[in-house]
């Protein structure tokens, strides 16, 4: 298997490659490729630098050693080997500057996201359960100082369960990028508008005005609601919002295979021999299979505390886009 330095010596021999075809006379007039070019230059060009330095400073830890082996000088010596400590932690951190350039950024990472949370297994129980995770997430998110806007939502009436919570129920949780009109273009001939009145609970109107916005993307039947606005204009923004985010959710699966496995270990079909993670009301136990992470704290982590949750499972995430990299 290909090691970090392997992969680092083929991008500083392109990086070069580069450098030589750029100063080509033929290629100097191919204003297409040099943007080509200069753009894949630009992407591995801190790399090379963090690898330069980190060679620069294994140079001087080489010599460092070659002090402190062949002095006689006990004050050189020393002086050597504080030297050589500290070349050491240098040594550590850019390979850890280093792990981390190698992994691609996602281009999703600074966009909102919206998070949909829905019944699976399990019929009240499983909508009760759906609710739960909503708080939870919620929480969570309250906790990292982040706002949560409600598109759309269905609630149902809580249960006392003193003794604990024993029927097996299962929910879906799907994580998706917000799109913008950028990311993908919708053709106002292709979408149906439904206007109605919002609902409460019993299913009463709870406006006079209809206010709430149902838009049907009519090629792919993808649907997006929301009612939780007083303001028709401001339910349809969000709704072609959530629209949006699930047709670039789509498109995004077709061209990439992989991301199309992440989206259906993501979702699944709600049935209970997909769990993801298991949540034991009367063992108060929640268990990551992925990450194989058991916690005996459901009440806390129900009340968003889910961090070691988060922080294992983007290692894990971590690891294997390294290990990819590393290709």
């Amino acid at each position: 298997m290909p090691t970090m330095f392997d992969r680092l010596e083929a991008i500083v021999e392109r990086f070069r490659e580069i450098d030589n075809l750029l100063a080509q006379p033929d290629i100097a007039s191919n204003h297409e490729l040099i943007q080509e070019l200069s753009k894949e230059r630009s992407s591995i060009e801190s790399i090379v630098a963090l690898y330069d330095r980190y060679q620069d400073v294994t140079r001087q830890k080489i010599d460092a050693d070659t002090i402190i082996k062949e002095s006689d000088d006990d004050e050189i010596t020393a002086m050597a080997e504080e030297e050589r400590l500290n070349l050491v932690r240098s040594q550590n951190e850019l390979e850890q500057h280093i792990l981390t350039s190698l992994i691609s950024k996602d281009p999703n990472d600074e966009k909102d996201v919206i998070v949909e949370i829905r019944a699976g297994a399990g019929g009240e129980e499983a909508a009760l359960f759906a609710e739960d995770l909503y708080r939870m997430y919620a929480r969570y998110a309250q906790n990292k100082s982040w706002s949560v806007d409600i598109i759309d939502g269905n609630t149902t009436i809580p249960a006392t369960e003193t003794g604990g919570r024993i029927h097996t129920s299962t929910a879906t949780v799907a994580v998706l990028p917000e799109a913008e009109e950028v990311d993908i273009e919708v053709d106002p001939n292709d979408l149906r508008i439904d206007i109605f009145h919002s609902g409460g609970h019993g299913g009463q109107n709870v406006q006079k005005v209809a206010t709430a916005v149902r838009i049907t993307h009519i090629p792919s039947g993808i649907v997006a609601t929301c009612q939780d606005e007083r303001s028709q204009l401001k339910n349809k923004q969000r709704a072609m919002g959530v629209l949006r985010a699930r047709l670039l959710d789509v498109e995004t699966t077709k061209k990439q295979a992989e991301l199309a496995a992440d989206r259906r270990s993501q979702v699944g079909t709600g049935d209970r021999s997909e769990k993801v993670r298991t949540y034991n009301y009367p063992q108060n136990r929640v268990t990551d299979h992925r990450i194989s992470v058991t916690s005996h704290n459901l009440d806390r982590i129900l009340a968003g505390e889910i961090d070691d949750f988060i922080d294992n499972l983007s290692a894990q995430e971590q690891a294997k886009k390294l290990q990819d990299a590393l290709k």
